[in-house]
């Protein structure tokens, strides 16, 4: 009879440590760290065909195009995606093998590039956008005059200019604890700085802010210059050759609305909530399907460039 009663006993304490291995924090904690990393994984797969599509599709037709401060901006944005999807590959690497073995100095720099390039893409939208909507009201005429050296130019230092301000920052301040290195235990670990942002709190309120405001206000500015076209040409509007320009602008402002206002918007509420990392990093890496804006720039003349023969 003891020797029965004991075997119940046994079994009923064999499913409570099983359920509170199940339930406990550790044990939750590394499910959801799974999540996490599969999760980006598939995302910056998923950039990856993207952009590389697009960039393959959008030097084949720059190859072709005339040379316009337009067009240079286009190749300036080319270039900046270009730069970042060298990096997705090992972005992808760490998430699916969740193990940094390549060194913190790649890490800093794999991590920062996702910043830097939503920082110059997100200047070239304002560029092109403040652009088309001058030539549209009609006050760019001195600025498109100007030879396109210059605009050649201007592009060369400016790249100049971010390439020593980024490689500073990088080297000196980005991903550096107070200590300037990190514990240990977090060797292994990438993209992992959430606790060195308290030093540059204020001025990422700042650029949050600052990219909230300017999509709105272009937005408000693209609807605009869209509902005048209407007004102006009522049912033939869609016929124009300024609606063609303006709906690619159109596609610009949306990409930024929908890539960029949600993470600036989530990182106000970050800066002091630095815990949820993770989270923010998923609304990070949806900043970078960006890269679909290469794909909006697609016309007709240019798809009867990439299937000729075909009647498009």
């Amino acid at each position: 009879m003891q020797k029965m009663a004991s075997e119940p006993t046994h079994t009923i304490s064999s499913v409570n440590l099983t359920s509170a291995l199940t339930t406990s924090p550790q044990n939750k904690s590394m499910v959801d760290e799974e999540a996490h990393h599969t999760l980006l994984t598939i995302i910056y797969t998923m950039v990856l065909l993207i952009g590389a599509t697009g960039l393959s599709v959008m030097i084949l037709i720059m190859k072709s195009r005339t040379l316009s401060a337009t067009s240079i901006a286009v190749l300036n944005l080319i270039f900046a995606h270009f730069l970042f999807l060298l990096t997705v590959p090992f972005r992808i690497y760490y998430h699916t093998a969740q193990r940094w073995t390549l060194g913190l100095g790649l890490c800093r720099l794999v991590s920062s590039m996702v910043h830097i390039h939503m920082y110059i893409t997100f200047g070239i939208y304002v560029i092109i956008l403040v652009t088309r909507l001058l030539v549209f009201y009609g006050k760019a005429e001195q600025w498109m005059s100007l030879p396109k050296i210059y605009a050649q130019a201007l592009s060369v230092l400016v790249w100049l200019i971010v390439l020593v301000i980024v490689s500073c920052v990088i080297h000196f301040s980005y991903g550096q604890s107070n200590g300037g290195s990190r514990p240990p235990e977090s060797h292994s670990q990438c993209f992992r700085f959430g606790n060195n942002i308290q030093s540059v709190k204020v001025i990422n309120y700042i650029i949050s802010m600052l990219f909230i405001t300017v999509s709105i206000v272009l937005t408000g500015f693209q609807a605009n210059v869209l509902l005048l076209l209407y007004r102006k040409h009522q049912q033939r509007w869609t016929s124009q050759q300024d609606f063609g320009a303006q709906l690619k602008s159109l596609a610009f402002v949306i990409i930024m609305a929908v890539c960029f206002i949600p993470y600036h918007i989530f990182r106000l509420y970050y800066l002091e909530h630095v815990e949820l990392q993770n989270l923010n990093e998923v609304f990070l890496s949806l900043t970078t399907f960006n890269c679909v804006d290469m794909l909006t720039l697609l016309g007709r003349r240019t798809c009867s460039l990439c299937f000729p023969g075909k009647a498009i």
